[in-house]
């Protein structure tokens, strides 16, 4: 049964106590029964931004065959259905001023029918590939996979009938809670096969992509010299943001795109 408007307005009103969520997850017995309830079958993976990545060598943007959100137009052709939020639920909870609230989630697969039509509408494949090219405009990232959380916010299910494609921004992303959450449950959280994140010698220490940029706080200065951790998702911001062009993202694998949409396609059926 699709979740009522009011429930997901008390849902906006807690989020900022996800991180408190997060901890809990590493109480045990507690963490079993959030792990069970909220994130049981999780596989969810972050797409860099197209404009970062290098493929082998420098990238030629016209070949879209190698980029990353190539994935996300793929499940958006082999669904039957698809539907947009009208809102981001992390955005408006957090009310977001450096992007758009309006630029929600598009979910795709038959569970999607059973989401409340007040928070949002079927739509066609055209205005599903428009809504994420929007999107990536605007700043945002993508996350596609299977998602539990939202089967359960949305009241909606079988979760293998539920694609979630999230549009994200570094600040107000739910995923930040990473670096507080049990680490099992973050390892459904990955980056996408093949993709690595090197800071190079053109680092100057300064700090910037260390202050806010990484998603899960995963950047550290050691020595006068930015250090990325284990942790990192892949995501790119750090290399946006990097005023120096210390910071590289590469893909050297020229079959990652087809290993991300077997992996994706093994979790849901969208078609």
């Amino acid at each position: 049964m699709a979740q009522p408007v009011w429930l997901v307005k008390l849902i906006e009103l807690g989020f900022p106590q996800r991180f408190l969520l997060a901890r809990l997850t590493r109480i045990r017995g507690i963490g079993k029964i959030l792990e069970k309830w909220l994130f049981d079958g999780d596989d969810i993976m972050y797409l860099p931004r197209d404009r970062v990545v290098a493929v082998g060598k420098d990238v030629d943007q016209t070949r879209q065959m190698f980029l990353p959100s190539q994935v996300v137009h793929y499940f958006i052709d082999k669904a039957n259905y698809h539907w947009i939020m009208n809102f981001c639920i992390c955005r408006e909870s957090s009310h977001c001023k450096d992007y758009p609230q309006n630029l929600g989630c598009l979910f795709l697969g038959k569970a999607a029918l059973g989401i409340n039509p007040r928070l949002g509408c079927l739509v066609t494949r055209e205005q599903a590939h428009e809504h994420v090219r929007k999107c990536r405009q605007a700043g945002l990232f993508h996350l596609i996979g299977r998602n539990k959380l939202d089967t359960v916010w949305l009241g909606v299910g079988p979760g293998d009938q539920l694609l979630t494609i999230c549009n994200c921004c570094p600040c107000c992303c739910l995923w930040r809670f990473i670096p507080q959450i049990e680490p099992g449950i973050a390892g459904k959280v990955t980056r996408m096969p093949g993709v690595t994140v090197s800071v190079t010698d053109d680092c100057l220490g300064c700090a910037t992509c260390s202050s806010g940029a990484c998603f899960v706080d995963n950047i550290r200065q050691v020595g006068g010299h930015a250090v990325i951790g284990d942790r990192c998702l892949g995501c790119g911001n750090c290399v946006e943001t990097c005023p120096n062009g210390a910071i590289k993202l590469e893909i050297k694998d020229d079959s990652y795109i087809e290993k991300s949409v077997e992996r994706l396609d093994k979790l849901v059926k969208v078609d």
